[in-house]
């Protein structure tokens, strides 16, 4: 990484990772699509009911007034996992690059907002005590490496375990780095920042009004029975009243569904996003003014990504700029 972008979380390009690998005597893989590509299972689809928190029920409500810039910036992360190679005994060493970043909106493009507002991170991920303390030294000398087991677990383990696990701990790598681009945000950012995914897991912006979560994709759809016809029958422009989404291992956030995108030749979920918002504040008000700002942002159009109808153009250009930054 030149100058121009911020420090990097680990000095593991795809070439010092590979001339570790040969190095270290491990066979270099046949070139695969991404893990992330290959591995990723779809979360079963269900319904989560959630405590409303405007009335007694979740129903429709009209966003009054017409929509309204207010987005001051907007943070993205993306990852990317690859087996480069094998060790002895069919154990893949996989290559990991994670990126996030914060992108002010600034004389109607995105900017940097400060250099350490992106993150980058490279890394070997190495099953430690699958390959042994001689494999994974000869390794570290090279590059980064991050262990993907936990300390003093042991086998015999399942050769496409060590893949997976190693996808988790780069997603794991992901998500932090999105958390430290939202936190410095709201320590120190001005105006509301527009996070792609939630924020009940993203440390202080769950707890912030600077932060807005707009999830796009609907596994998990937090209505009862009676409350899914009114979800699916929202029309562009509307929202349902605000509830609560509670997690164990995630902080409670006020949420509510709103329609982009009339569904008109597609799914009953097209065009439909999810907003998370702090608790504090969670007022009806403070719901149709953030409403408004989503609405917003309807245009430009993302195309000709397929995410298009519930996708911001603002993330769209972030993506970009993280997909470039990473090359």
């Amino acid at each position: 990484m030149g100058p121009t972008y911020p420090p990097s979380g680990g000095a593991a390009s795809v070439r010092d990772a590979l001339r570790a690998v040969r190095q270290a005597g491990a066979a270099e893989a046949a070139s695969e699509p991404p893990l992330e590509l290959r591995l990723v299972a779809p979360e079963p689809p269900r319904l989560q009911r959630a405590e409303p928190l405007e009335g007694d029920a979740v129903r429709v409500r009209r966003v009054p007034g017409d929509p309204v810039v207010g987005i001051a910036a907007f943070l993205d992360g993306i990852q990317e996992s690859r087996v480069i190679a094998h060790w002895p005994g069919g154990i893949p060493l996989v290559h990991g690059t994670v990126a996030a970043a914060v992108r002010l909106r600034r004389s109607r493009t995105l900017v940097a907002w400060r250099s350490d507002s992106v993150r980058v991170e490279r890394a070997l991920f190495v099953p430690r005590a699958a390959v042994g303390e001689a494999a994974w030294d000869a390794l570290g000398a090279e590059c980064d490496v991050r262990d993907t087991l936990a300390r003093g677990e042991e086998g015999p383990w399942h050769p496409q375990e060590f893949t997976a696990r190693a996808l988790s701990a780069v997603q794991r790598r992901r998500e932090s780095a999105e958390t430290v681009c939202a936190e410095l945000w709201c320590a120190e950012g001005d105006g509301p920042l527009f996070v792609d995914g939630g924020i009940a897991a993203v440390g202080a912006a769950a707890h912030s009004t600077r932060a807005i979560g707009v999830v796009k994709s609907h596994r998990t759809l937090y209505v009862d029975g009676d409350a899914l016809p009114v979800v699916l029958a929202l029309a562009a422009g509307e929202r349902t009243t605000a509830f609560t989404v509670t997690s164990p291992r995630r902080a409670p956030v006020a949420s509510w569904y709103l329609r982009l995108r009339e569904p008109a030749a597609h799914d009953a979920l097209w065009g439909l996003v999810r907003v998370e918002a702090a608790l504090d504040g969670a007022t009806a008000e403070r719901a149709d003014l953030v409403s408004r700002w989503l609405l917003a942002e309807r245009a430009p159009v993302s195309l000709p990504d397929p995410r298009w109808g519930a996708m911001a153009y603002g993330v769209r250009l972030t993506e970009e700029y993280l997909r470039a930054v990473t090359r």
